[in-house]
């Protein structure tokens, strides 16, 4: 069996930010080799999430919306953990958006379903973030 493991780094700029790393993972699960087994997508940081869904821009923002409608940012003031930061609605929106996905790897492709995208879900960027690739297979 192959393992393989890679973080892949991105420069988020704005405070909440959805990116489409299918691409990324693509050439890593190209890169490890493996024909056969399972790839695990998971974000490194406790205000970020990895997601499956669909690239369509209509549905990020509504998924804008829908999250601050569950997790406002403001006011600040209303979370106990704002006592010196302003975060609290990120580890939230994780929460709900989901630390990882899983995918089957199947001839040496991402076994996807119609319309099905990876997506790392920054919900307190403007600073270096990552996300780790494990693969595992032959």
């Amino acid at each position: 069996m192959k393992s393989y493991r890679k973080e892949l780094w991105f420069n988020v700029k704005k405070r909440r930010e959805l990116i489409n790393i299918t691409p990324d993972v693509e050439r890593c699960l190209q890169d490890s080799g493996v024909q056969e087994g399972l790839i695990l997508v998971n974000a490194m940081h406790i205000t970020a999430s990895v997601f499956i869904n669909d690239d369509e821009s209509g549905l990020h923002q509504d998924y804008e919306v829908w999250l601050d409608k569950l997790a406002p940012h403001e006011p600040v003031s209303g979370y106990r953990h704002n006592v010196g930061e302003d975060n609290a609605d990120a580890h939230m929106k994780r929460q709900i958006m989901g630390r990882e996905v899983v995918v089957a790897i199947t001839e040496g492709k991402l076994d996807f379903g119609p319309w099905e995208q990876i997506f790392y879900g920054e919900f307190d960027g403007g600073r270096k973030k990552r996300v780790l690739v494990k693969i595992i297979g032959e």
